[in-house]
């Protein structure tokens, strides 16, 4: 895929994490718990690769709080542009690495999503004491699995299903099938 194809999938992507918390706030009970930034973030590192995940992750939390003020800026805003470039990163990263197949996928994905949450942990802490907060693991526990349980759930289900079908119509190829047709069409 070449930079400018990446570049534009990377702005569709950023737009998508930009529009999607509109549609998931109006289900109050779990809209926040669905991680709608999260899964446009992850299928860009699948997608267009690390750099381009890595970019739209630090922006898109950003833009939003900018443009919308949601998420609030300090500490939020912040701590997720951390969190979310991990996961763009990380994502893009493994998903090259590792050899391609269903399971890869799976592994990429769930070590991405530890990484990011890590990362935010691992940020929120100065963050949140440069506010007036603390930041404790009851915290931490609860932002990143109990209350994101709904949001790990449908990213664990759809994202996989987006980049396997993504692959069968021939967006996603593997460097082997890159590499395949350069030496077939010579």
């Amino acid at each position: 895929m070449n930079n400018m194809k990446k570049m534009i999938l990377s702005a569709l992507f950023l737009a998508m994490g930009m529009i999607l918390p509109f549609f998931t706030g109006q289900i109050p009970a779990i809209g926040s718990r669905l991680l709608p930034m999260h899964i446009p973030v992850l299928l860009c590192g699948f997608v267009c690769g690390w750099q381009y995940g890595l970019i739209v992750g630090i922006i898109l939390p950003i833009f939003r709080s900018l443009i919308f003020t949601m998420p609030k800026m300090m500490p939020t805003a912040v701590a997720m542009a951390f969190e979310l470039a991990a996961y763009g990163a990380v994502a893009g990263v493994l998903y090259t690495k590792l050899p391609k197949k269903k399971g890869s996928i799976y592994i990429s994905l769930i070590i991405a999503m530890l990484a990011g949450r890590l990362i935010w942990g691992f940020v929120s802490i100065p963050l949140y004491g440069i506010t007036g907060g603390s930041f404790s693991t009851t915290i931490f526990i609860a932002g990143a699995f109990t209350k994101a349980i709904p949001g790990i759930i449908l990213q664990i289900v759809a994202i996989p299903a987006i980049v396997i079908a993504l692959t069968q119509i021939g967006v996603l190829k593997s460097e082997q099938e890159n590499t395949y047709h350069v030496l077939s069409n010579r």
